[in-house]
C-alpha cells in the first residue's frame, strides 16, 4: 500500500488503513485556534469534492457563512476525531462536531438547523481543511 501524506497539524502517524479510523483522546484542535482561523479572510479550504458540493448547496458558496458556523462551535458540540482521506493520496486527522442553530429563512421565518462539520488544521497551522459540512440527518 502506498503511504499517504499527512497534511494536518496532528503529529501522530495514521494507521495503515487510515480512512475513517477513530483517534482517541480528542478533540485534537483547540477551538480558540479554530475560531481565530475562521475569522480570517479565506482560511478555509473545502478539502473533498463532496464537501465543495455540500457548501455550494447550503451556503451558495458564501465562505463567510462557513466561517461563522465554525466560529460558533463549542466543546459540547464535539462528537469524535478520525482520520480522513481526500482520495488524492492525502490524509488529515479531523475533529467532527454537530451543532444546532437558529437561522432565519429568506421568508423571514426562524428555523432550527442541525449541521455536521468535520475539519482539520493544516500542518502549517494557517488554514482549516474542511472535510464535511452538511445538514445532520
Amino acid at each position: 500500500m502506498a503511504s499517504l501524506a499527512v497534511v494536518s497539524a496532528y503529529d501522530m502517524e495514521p494507521p495503515d488503513e487510515a480512512a475513517r479510523a477513530r483517534i482517541r483522546g480528542g478533540p485534537i484542535y483547540d477551538l480558540k485556534r479554530v475560531r481565530e482561523l475562521a475569522a480570517r479572510t479565506s482560511p478555509i479550504v473545502a478539502w473533498t469534492v463532496k464537501c465543495r458540493r455540500d457548501i455550494r448547496a447550503l451556503f451558495s458558496n458564501e465562505w463567510e457563512a462557513v466561517g461563522t458556523l465554525l466560529g460558533s462551535l463549542e466543546g459540547g458540540h464535539y462528537l469524535h476525531s478520525e482520520w480522513c482521506e481526500n482520495g488524492e493520496g492525502f490524509v488529515a486527522a479531523c475533529d467532527a462536531y454537530a451543532i444546532e442553530r437558529e437561522e432565519t429563512t429568506q421568508a423571514g421565518r426562524d428555523v432550527r438547523v442541525a449541521y455536521f462539520v468535520k475539519f482539520a488544521i493544516s500542518r502549517a497551522g494557517s488554514l482549516i481543511l474542511l472535510v464535511s459540512c452538511h445538514l445532520s440527518s
